[in-house]
């Protein structure tokens, strides 16, 4: 083959791996804040309103704006979150141009290291990006509950010139110190950004959601790497980093439901609002998607005596006695003679015959005994707003009386 010819290979080969806008998808986080839900599989891979896991909301929404190179960074016990996304097939993310590509962290020539904050992430895996040599990246939590289109963020963050653009949502008063609040002109571009400040100068929230352009997110990464002081975060350095250099930081307003799920109660309520109620995600929209790796299992099984009452009951769930303002993801089961009520079972949790279960969450594959008692006794400092946890795969021995807000976990 003569040089002309390699050399347009090579020119066709970059043309085609080359992407406007890839995304990065932060997915690492232990989610300690989530107690046992998470001791043994990562926040993005906990199960959320049934047949979901949290992280298929940002990857359906990648899929449904069309932006099909996705880098998915993971680092705490990334098994089952690795084999659960696999090739990105489930989403339609496996396009032989770009795809769904896990990035843990490596060795590399000048030995390698965990991440160590959000922007050090994205720093690590800057060979990457470099090989998509994309105009845009955007960079995303696995660990929210939403909708959102991000190619109309990005078309605002063209229209307005911006170099960095940062989805923002308005949140009450009470909330603001849990999150990074931005302060903006009349124009919407940023002038100030908080992160979890106890005195904010606003409750325009960020939601973690950033479109940079590509040359200034690498100068910025390269920048804070060398910098021995910073914590290399995205919220306390990066992004005032940038407000500090007078760069064009722009807020983009999102208008629909969002919810960052990362305490029991925030991950309680987000899952018992799509139950019913004005303010809840639209999983049965028929446009805008969301997708799920789903076992593929058999039909539920609703008993000759069981009663089923506004709830979400997934494939393969067994339903003998009643259950009650509930969700029952994959492979639940629930005997004959027990009372489920606003509660969550993760998958094949099994809660056996004669026991009641109240405002409760019960992890993948533990076990409830029959004859069991599960938050209906008020405990003496009731925590996490009376919710009960067990955590996966406990077991819970026959008889167990267990007071509302307790967390069962197999330290206990």
């Amino acid at each position: 083959m003569s040089s002309s010819s390699l050399q347009a290979q090579r020119e066709r080969g970059k043309s085609m791996q080359k992407q406007e806008c890839i995304a990065m998808l932060l997915a690492g986080g232990q989610g300690s804040r989530l107690g046992g839900l998470t001791h043994n599989i990562a926040k993005p891979a906990v199960s959320f309103c049934g047949k979901y896991r949290i992280i298929d909301f940002s990857l359906s929404n990648c899929a449904n704006s069309n932006i099909n190179t996705v880098g998915v960074l993971t680092q705490y016990k990334p098994f089952l979150l690795n084999s659960y996304i696999g090739l990105g097939s489930a989403w339609n993310l496996d396009n032989p141009f770009g795809g769904v590509h896990i990035l843990p962290p490596y060795v590399g020539e000048n030995e390698g290291s965990w991440y160590k904050g959000t922007a050090n992430a994205i720093y690590q895996n800057l060979d990457f990006i470099n090989f998509y040599d994309p105009e845009f990246v955007l960079i995303l939590s696995g660990d929210h509950i939403y909708k959102m289109n991000y190619l109309s963020m990005l078309n605002f963050h063209k229209e307005k010139g911006s170099e960095i653009t940062i989805s923002t949502i308005d949140v009450p008063w009470a909330e603001v110190s849990r999150f990074g609040i931005v302060t903006i002109d009349e124009d919407n571009r940023i002038i100030k950004f908080t992160e979890k400040s106890r005195y904010p100068e606003s409750n325009l929230a960020s939601m973690g959601i950033y479109i940079f352009n590509w040359p200034i997110l690498k100068q910025a990464l390269i920048r804070d790497a060398q910098d021995h002081l910073s914590e290399n975060d995205f919220g306390k350095n990066i992004i005032p980093k940038q407000i500090e250099l007078g760069r064009k930081l722009y807020a983009y307003k999102f208008q629909g439901y969002w919810r960052d799920v990362g305490t029991i109660e925030s991950y309680y309520n987000a899952n018992m609002e799509s139950l019913g109620g004005k303010d809840s995600i639209d999983l049965f929209d028929p446009v805008q998607r969301v997708f799920s790796n789903e076992d593929i299992l058999p039909p539920q099984y609703v008993g000759p005596t069981a009663k089923i009452q506004n709830s979400l009951i997934s494939n393969g769930c067994v339903v003998l006695g009643q259950v009650s303002h509930s969700i029952l993801a994959p492979g639940a089961y629930v005997g004959e003679g027990s009372i489920v009520e606003d509660s969550i079972l993760l998958p094949h949790a099994k809660v056996n015959r004669q026991s009641r279960i109240n405002k409760s969450i019960v992890g993948e594959g533990a076990k409830i005994m029959s004859h069991c008692s599960i938050g209906r006794e008020p405990g003496s400092n009731p925590q996490q707003a009376g919710i009960t946890v067990l955590e996966d795969h406990y077991l819970l021995e026959k008889g167990s009386v267990i007071q509302a807000g307790s967390n069962l976990n197999s330290a206990c």
